[in-house]
């Protein structure tokens, strides 16, 4: 017998912000510790969608084009002599990332951590190159 506060058996639930994150801490976790030591100031947000203003900055549409985002300077473009600034981010949108995951059929698990890597990339300024080098370390 199914209780009011148990899900019907049959149910499915998507994948809520906590369980994209534990995917996405579990990516940085297995990243090789030359990546892994320049990471620690950087915050992890996992939210719905990206927002009106996100979108209309980076000139698109729809919020489900729209799977993550880094915000910050690239380690290469820092200066030691800047204060005051926000922590670098990289914000992952869970609604865009669930409808990609169910649109190709690829592994939530492998879908999250590209999209990780591919933010980790733009914080140390990488080539798309350079990131897919970085993927294939990481698996």
């Amino acid at each position: 017998m199914v209780t009011p506060d148990q899900p019907n058996p049959g149910e499915f639930r998507a994948p809520d912000a906590k369980a994209i994150e534990d995917i996405a801490l579990r990516t940085l976790e297995s990243l090789p510790e030359a990546f892994r030591a320049h990471l620690g100031d950087v915050v992890l947000i996992v939210e719905e969608l990206a927002d009106e203003e996100t979108l209309d900055a980076l000139g698109i549409e729809h919020p489900l084009d729209l799977t993550g985002l880094y915000h910050g300077r690239p380690l290469g473009e820092k200066s030691s002599m800047e204060s005051g600034s926000l922590p670098d981010r990289i914000h992952l949108y869970r609604r865009a990332i669930l409808e990609e995951w169910v649109e190709t059929g690829v592994g939530l698990d492998a879908l999250v951590s590209h999209v990780m890597i591919h933010e980790i990339g733009h914080h140390f300024g990488l080539s798309d190159a350079d990131m897919h080098a970085l993927e294939e370390a990481a698996s």
